[in-house]
């Protein structure tokens, strides 16, 4: 799990222009698909599980203010929304990395496909030198 948790990480931190391309892409056409999962499937469960709370329905209502005149109506904090938004991005980041991760599996198996070049022969020893130079003296001296 700590290598998946690391690829991602280096994904996230690349800054690649393709795979942040894709990101967009990919993260704009399942948008609506994953919003629907986590709020109608996904947290459901979770708010039956702690009371029945709606997550959207969470919220901080500050107090109201008279300003004498007229009365202010009271502000809200909706963290809930913003739960849900969390777990939106968290699911559409990670479906992201997991097609970027098939994507370079891909272009990885096609760079293996490639036969290597042949290596390059290893540089003479320093006895096949000097038995080179040894043989070059004596062609010289015919």
């Amino acid at each position: 799990m700590s290598k998946l948790l690391k690829e991602f990480k280096e994904f996230a931190v690349k800054g690649n222009a393709v795979d942040m391309a894709v990101g967009v892409i990919i993260g704009g056409a399942f948008g609506k698909i994953v919003t629907s999962i986590v709020n109608d499937i996904i947290m459901p469960p979770i708010g039956w599980l702690i009371g029945g709370v709606k997550f959207t329905d969470l919220k901080c209502e500050l107090p109201s203010v008279d300003l004498g005149l007229e009365k202010l109506e009271p502000v809200t904090i909706n963290y809930g929304s913003f739960i849900q938004t969390v777990f939106d991005f968290a699911i559409i980041a990670f479906c992201v990395f997991l097609l970027v991760k098939g994507i370079n599996k891909l272009a990885k198996k096609k760079e293996k496909e490639k036969p290597a070049p042949a290596p390059a022969p290893p540089a003479p020893s320093a006895e096949e030198k000097l038995l080179a130079e040894i043989r070059d003296l004596l062609k010289n001296k015919q």
